[in-house]
């Protein structure tokens, strides 16, 4: 009895049936952390890549006047309905910070006031005017999708801030026309 005990534990030892589907177990993990993490990053530049294009679609109001001239009292409701038309796909419209502000010149300082937790502080949306500089920033904390790569990616709170500045002139756009 013993010998057969012992011969049948030698065959268990000797068997490798299961040694692929035990390094396969030991290989998911890694594997899936990987391919999420790459399926996070892509998804991340994608949303950055909105946020700049949105900026910069809803800045081309600002620098033609048709925000300025279009007398509806809420420009600043008119400018984030312009951002969150053109990035709704990746990005929460709520939590896009705008600041629009006039500069006096193109060799003022604009760096962004951060608060406590790292978001800018924006200051009072203002259009400016014609023929004028103007600073437009618009920032967005981007929280990760996935629970276990944010962090390793990002930090403790899993989130990143996408900040898009652009200073441009504003156009002439106010002129008397040539009957006048």
């Amino acid at each position: 009895m013993v010998g057969k005990a012992r011969k049948f534990l030698k065959s268990l030892f000797r068997k490798e049936d299961g040694t692929t589907a035990i390094e396969f177990s030991m290989l998911l993990f890694p594997y899936m952390l990987l391919t999420l993490g790459i399926l996070e990053l892509a998804i991340m530049f994608t949303s950055q890549s909105l946020l700049e294009g949105a900026t910069s679609s809803a800045a081309r109001m600002i620098r033609t006047g048709e925000l300025q001239e279009s007398g509806a009292g809420n420009e600043e409701q008119v400018f984030q309905d312009a951002l969150c038309n053109y990035a709704r796909a990746f990005i929460n419209c709520q939590n896009i910070v705008v600041e629009v502000k006039p500069l006096n010149s193109f060799y003022d300082d604009i760096t962004p006031t951060y608060d406590g937790d790292g978001n800018i502080v924006p200051d009072a949306f203002d259009s400016g005017g014609s023929d004028q500089a103007m600073l437009i920033r618009t920032s967005y904390r981007y929280p990760m999708i996935t629970p276990i790569v944010g962090p390793l990616l990002m930090g403790p709170d899993g989130s990143t801030l996408f900040v898009s500045t652009i200073v441009l002139q504003t156009e002439p756009y106010d002129f008397q026309g040539a009957g006048s």
